[in-house]
């Protein structure tokens, strides 16, 4: 199953990694038209345990995936670079109400 990732909903408190900022993504599975919210922490076990997809459309139409990663502290988040040298898309998404 592949989830296209739409908006993401980002804690109030400050954090100095803001990939762990993210609290929730909201997603939807195009190919059956089904949507839902999940954790920032099950959605990266759902893409590395379980080979799941997800993945972000940006305005050309180009697909992105993420990727699974692990910050110091050993907290759980998805991004959609291997290192921050570019701009993650991911971060660049609108937030949910």
């Amino acid at each position: 199953m592949a989830v296209r990732i739409l908006y993401i909903k980002t804690d109030e408190k400050p954090h100095h990694n803001p990939y762990v900022a993210i609290d929730s993504l909201e997603w939807v599975n195009e190919r059956i038209n089904v949507k839902g919210i999940t954790e920032r922490s099950k959605l990266y076990d759902w893409i590395k345990n379980e080979d799941g997809e997800a993945y972000i459309i940006d305005q050309y139409g180009n697909k992105t995936c993420l990727i699974p990663a692990l910050c110091p502290e050993g907290n759980k988040y998805v991004k959609t670079v291997k290192d921050e040298s570019q701009p993650d898309m991911l971060l660049a998404l609108p937030e949910s109400a």
